[in-house]
């Protein structure tokens, strides 16, 4: 069982990613973020997230560690293409607005339209806290998360 510092970073991590990932839900659903199919892609990810955090705080389990641990490299691959998406889609309204437009002028508006580029970065954060919460994880029976030699000194 961990104990220390390093379970409390846990912890704080832990409650981090269900806090996150709540509120970033919300947020989202408050601003309708769900006119198109690619839309629901973060809600539907943020409320399997949202489960599989409580599943690891209920029942710590490997298979529950693994779950979210794979849940959290598609939290940020999700959040890496939501920039491009929102990127693609900025650029592509102000080129109907001013099809002349190019250069660092283009991209200039086009980081600075209507839909926010960053935004989903948030999804990769999440995903960075949530790996970070799995990481050498004592449910996994990790190298050097029982008695390593250090702890022995």
């Amino acid at each position: 069982m961990e104990s220390g510092p390093l379970s409390t970073i846990r912890n704080i991590l832990q409650w981090s990613l269900l806090a996150g990932s709540a509120g970033t839900l919300l947020e989202l659903l408050l601003i309708g973020h769900d006119e198109m199919a690619a839309q629901f892609a973060p809600l539907v990810l943020l409320g399997i997230g949202i489960l599989a955090a409580a599943w690891t705080l209920i029942a710590p389990r490997p298979a529950a560690i693994r779950t979210l641990q794979l849940l959290m490299v598609v939290f940020v691959a999700s959040g890496l293409i939501g920039v491009v998406l929102h990127y693609k889609g900025n650029e592509a309204f102000e080129l109907e607005m001013s099809p002349s437009r190019a250069g660092l002028s283009l991209m200039s508006k086009t980081l600075t339209g209507a839909t926010p580029v960053f935004a989903p970065g948030s999804m990769c954060l999440l995903g960075i806290v949530g790996l970070a919460f799995t990481h050498r994880h004592p449910a996994l029976g990790s190298p050097g998360n029982s008695s390593s030699k250090e702890e022995q000194a």
